[in-house]
């Protein structure tokens, strides 16, 4: 239909000049060397014909006849029209003998199929017509100028400043926009024919006078000479599409380095305060005072409560940053991301692993060297206390013992000497036991490696030595006594029995103020409740032992009575010991205060027991509590990655509200840790209320943290999977239930044998080879199982729409003009400032022999690009 509005057309000549179609053909004949002057002429051997289309098209034609005949044009016209057919463009009416006889409407609408079918049919924009396609290109190009409106493509020109715009567009150096005029078209248009046949080779096919006179200026024609300027810019169009490309490849590749860039830092990071950690929490030196190991525990607590919470944050961050890169690198058909050397997820695993390794047990050292601490403080209490009693009775006794009294002492005073010799020595071996206690808890105190072990032995040392050079002394005298035992008779039996009786009462009461001071530890009920039964055991001996004190004081009284009765001139005195009744009631009267200090001592630590099993009934029942519902909630994640249903965005706002309603479980979590730190400020150590600790509770909520985190994160990569690879709800559902159905130990992942057999219900029908080959892929680690991240990309990959690195290899092409490298300068005319520059810094110099001053090598960058991963 139109090559018969054409024939109507040429027949009034209103749609175009012969002289401008002349122009327009000879605008392609001059490329062959040669041209016509008149159009129903030299077309008609159809030698002319031929050359128009080759030239046309860059294709070659069969060969022409070189006869004069008419026989021999009819062949050749009709090897013209033949090409033109195969074009798929149907001649009607149009006949080698109408073209070889100088048929002008014949030959004006051949010319006319031509320009349709090479000039203007082969323009297409987003997939519409040529017309369409042109018409759309040319409102594209025009949008920036204001007084542009490109609607047709006949009064929409008749002012030229359509023309003038796409010259400016594309090479605003030939045209000083801003000076044209709307109401000047004649200038205007002048000036766009003028240079466009000048600098872009487009020959004058319109003329200006013609268009402004017309209302309607013709169609064709100006369609015609637009798809000139298309043709003549095409090459720019490609560039830019080039560039586009380029620039695309260029952003995703900074994002990825940005992000490898992250994750190296992140994870420098972290492996420092993990080294600077370890060897705090492996230091097990024991302080020497308990403030100081106190003050190691509180520090301890800090850094599980202030600074580890963080860094397990920052740990779980690190791997949800690595999956996402990696499920990036691979979206965009990168090479997987390998970090520096030691700073893989799992040498960051390893490490920490080796944290918690050196963070175990340190607590329980902290309790057990506290623990040690207090028993050695109680200890060394106890020995000055046993050890100023024992000097305090050793005062005064060498200097009595070297005394030279029974030198000229009488008989009687001989004999009574004797007997408090024989007194002192019965009190001597009642002390024995002090002193074998005093030197039992030196040897423990060293045992326990007591920070002031030195002055203790010193000081034990000299007791003993002190005890010794007593013995010897007591021995000594007694030998010198017994030497004049024989010049003594008269021994009073009464000073005697008082002394003999007041020595071991004395002793007793010693011994029993003594146990009523001594400090005592417990750590249960029972413990004090049994210190409680035997101090009532005591006071059930007090009316026993009171009946001996006043027996002994009886003694006294009857001395007493015998000086007074007959005047012995002892003036009161017992010469057989010191311990005289005043002592005794004063002793007994200090035993009697000492009792009911004991009595309130014990309560007070009773109800301090009472109050620690409130401690760890109160902790038991919450761990009881949040142990399992830890447990639980572990459990409910496991199986909530494997039966998700929905959308992947239902299945993810899912997941993030079960987070919150996690993270909203903290305050107990925090109560729980308030309960233990205050167990451990009482210096509690055993609960027999629970099974759970606080670390386990711990661990448990740190697990839980990072698996809930890490679902999050597989679901927000299979969203990432999904869009970049275009992948439908319905097929991601279809996927998840073959993933589900093979994963026959619910765990998450396929092992190899029911990944294969997956494979087989989808109609994969594969030999041991490509099994392994797809392994390779799914199972790069050869962990001998499949996730279902790993599946999705498998499923997903062959229709993946990607660039390639022959892609960009290609556009880079475009951009240097088919040249096998690429400047620097038309790197900066081409891209953006920051992309070039990327380029130019990364782009290794072209060493082809062709080079030129400041050549690229663009091939080698842009396979650098997919296959290396330091780039």
């Amino acid at each position: 239909s139109d090559i018969q509005k054409c024939k109507c057309l040429c027949t009034t000549r209103t749609w175009m000049e012969t002289d401008n179609l002349i122009t327009w053909c000879n605008s392609h004949l001059r490329k062959a060397g040669t041209q016509i002057e008149n159009i129903e002429e030299d077309f008609r051997d159809g030698l002319k014909l031929m050359l128009l289309l080759e030239v046309i098209s860059g294709e070659r034609l069969a060969k022409p006849e070189r006869g004069k005949m008419r026989v021999h044009k009819i062949s050749n016209v009709n090897k013209a029209l033949d090409f033109i057919a195969s074009k798929g463009v149907k001649l009607v009416s149009i006949g080698a003998e109408e073209i070889v006889d100088g048929n002008v409407k014949m030959t004006l609408g051949m010319i006319w199929t031509i320009i349709l079918r090479f000039a203007i049919q082969d323009i297409s924009v987003e997939e519409t017509s040529a017309k369409e396609g042109l018409l759309l290109w040319c409102q594209r190009k025009t949008a920036p100028y204001k007084n542009v409106n490109i609607q047709n493509f006949h009064i929409s020109w008749k002012d030229g400043l359509g023309f003038c715009a796409l010259i400016h567009r594309h090479r605003p150096e030939l045209i000083d926009y801003g000076k044209l005029r709307k109401d000047d078209p004649l200038t205007n248009l002048n000036t766009a024919f003028d240079v466009a046949e000048k600098y872009l080779d487009i020959p004058k096919m319109l003329d200006a006078e013609d268009i402004v006179g017309t209302a309607r200026p013709d169609e064709k024609a100006i369609m015609t000479y637009v798809s000139s300027f298309y043709h003549a810019f095409s090459g720019a169009q490609k560039a830019e599409t080039a560039a586009n490309r380029i620039c695309k490849v260029l952003a995703v590749n900074q994002e990825n380095e940005q992000l490898m860039e992250d994750y190296e830092k992140l994870a420098s990071d972290l492996l420092e305060w993990i080294r600077r950690t370890i060897p705090w929490l492996e230091n097990r030196a024991p302080e020497n005072t308990m403030q100081a190991m106190q003050q190691k525990l509180e520090d301890f607590r800090d850094y599980r409560r202030l600074h580890k919470p963080p860094k397990v944050q920052e740990k779980c961050q690190l791997e949800i940053n690595f999956n996402t890169l990696q499920t990036k690198l691979r979206l965009s058909n990168r090479p997987a991301f390998m970090p520096s050397e030691g700073k893989m997820v799992s040498d960051i695993n390893n490490a920490w692993g080796g944290l918690e390794q050196a963070e175990k047990g340190y607590e329980e050292w902290l309790l057990n060297e506290i623990r040690r601490l207090e028993r050695l403080d109680h200890l060394a209490e106890k020995f000055r206390q046993k050890a100023s009693i024992h000097e305090s009775w050793t005062d005064g006794k060498e200097a009595m013992l070297q005394q030279k009294d029974y030198e000229t002492a009488t008989l009687s005073e001989i004999k009574a000497l004797l007997k408090k010799h024989e007194a002192f020595e019965s009190d001597l071996a009642a002390h024995q036991d002090r002193v074998e206690q005093i030197a039992a808890i030196a040897q423990e105190l060293n045992e326990l490696d007591y920070y002031d072990s030195p002055s203790v032995n010193a000081r034990c040392q000299k007791i003993c030595d002190q005890w010794d050079n007593l013995g010897a002394l007591t021995q000594k005298r007694r030998e010198a006594l017994e030497r004049t035992e024989k010049l003594l008779e008269t021994i009073d039996q009464l000073y005697l029995e008082y002394a003999k009786r007041a020595a071991p009462f004395n002793n007793w009461m010693e011994g029993a103020m003594e146990d009523l001071q001594d400090t005592f530890i417990v750590h249960t009920i029972e413990e004090i409740q049994g210190l409680t039964t035997a101090h009532e055991q005591f006071k059930a001996t007090l009316p026993d032992a009171d009946k001996e004190r006043q027996a002994i004081l009886g003694i006294h009284n009857e001395v007493s009575k015998i000086v007074q009765t007959y005047h012995v001139n002892m003036a009161g005195t017992n010469p057989y010991t010191t311990i005289t009744p005043l002592e005794i009631n004063g002793k007994w009267e200090h035993v009697r205060q000492l009792v009911p200090r004991r009595d309130q001592a014990l309560m007070e630590e009773h109800a301090r027991q009472q109050q620690n099993e409130r401690l760890r009934k109160q902790f038991g029942a919450q761990a009881n509590v949040i142990g399992p519902w830890i447990q639980t909630k572990m459990e409910e994640i496991g199986r909530i990655s494997i039966e998700m249903h929905g959308t992947l965005e239902d299945q993810l706002n899912h997941l993030r509200q079960y987070e919150k309603s996690i993270v909203n479980y903290k305050p107990k979590i925090d109560q729980l840790e308030g309960d233990h730190q205050l167990i451990q400020e009482a210096l509690i150590f055993d609960n027999k209320h629970t099974n759970y600790t606080m670390e386990h509770i711990r661990v448990g909520w740190e697990q839980l943290l990072t698996t809930i985190a890490r679902t999050i994160n597989e679901v927000e990569n299979q969203i990432l999977t999904r869009d970049a690879k275009g992948i439908s709800q319905e097929q991601m559902n279809e996927f998840r239930a073959s993933f589900n159905h093979f994963d026959r130990k619910k765990t998450g992942m396929m092992d190899c044998e029911d990944f294969r057999a997956c494979l087989i219900s989808m109609g994969y029908n594969m030999g041991e080879a490509e099994f392994a080959r797809i392994m390779s892929i799914v199972d790069p680690n050869r962990l001998g199982v499949v996730t279902f991240q790993a599946f999705i990309d498998f499923m997903s990959r062959e229709t993946a729409d990607t660039d390639t690195a022959d892609q960009v290899m290609a556009s880079f092409k475009i951009l240097a003009g088919d040249k096998n490298y690429i400047t620097v300068d038309e790197l900066r005319r081409e891209l953006p400032p920051d992309q070039a520059e990327y380029c130019i810094a990364r782009m290794a110099p072209y060493t082809g022999r062709d080079a030129v001053p400041g050549a690229l090598d663009y091939m080698s960058f842009s396979t650098a690009l997919y296959g290396e991963s330091d780039l």
